[in-house]
């Protein structure tokens, strides 16, 4: 394979043991940032939110599970922002929620691919190794044929004599 196809650069990554690394430090950032990003929504949407006519998000607990609601995507309808600044800060928390779970979902299937192809890895030098094997066998054999037809040979011709020129 070319070092410079796309399959190869797959492979690379996919098979580099820093590049996984990588990502669950990636994921383990995300989760973390999005606890912050939950925490720090709801303390902030409270004060916009708890003066304001038809209010649901009076306070910081019913604001934490606005976030939580919010930042998975789940959105039962009973809690809900009614101010811009609220709206504003609601999209900051769905985009990050959005953001996180992205990576951690790619996190969690770099790991089982990763898996998969380790194990396709060791496939493939094992047929690698079993077609090696049996060329040597073959070749083996083909060169024990030979000898045998070679000795053959040299038998017929000794009982029976060089062999008659053939006519033209």
């Amino acid at each position: 394979m070319p070092p410079l196809s796309f399959a190869y650069l797959l492979r690379w990554l996919l098979g580099n043991e820093r590049w996984q690394r990588l990502h669950v430090r990636a994921a383990t950032w995300a989760a973390l940032a999005v606890v912050v990003i939950l925490l720090a929504g709801s303390w902030i949407i409270v004060p916009f939110e708890v003066s304001a006519p038809r209010a649901t998000i009076t306070s910081f607990p019913r604001a934490l599970w606005w976030s939580i609601e919010t930042a998975t995507t789940v959105g039962y309808g009973d809690l809900y922002p009614v101010t811009a600044p609220g709206r504003v800060i609601a999209t900051v928390v769905m985009l990050a929620g959005i953001s996180a779970f992205s990576i951690v979902t790619a996190s969690v299937a770099t790991w089982f691919v990763s898996g998969a192809a380790r194990h396709a890895r060791q496939v493939a030098l094992a047929v690698e190794h079993a077609e090696h094997e049996g060329r040597a066998d073959v070749s083996e054999g083909t060169r024990a044929l030979h000898e045998r037809f070679d000795r053959l040979e040299r038998l017929l011709l000794d009982r029976d004599g060089p062999a008659p020129p053939k006519a033209p």
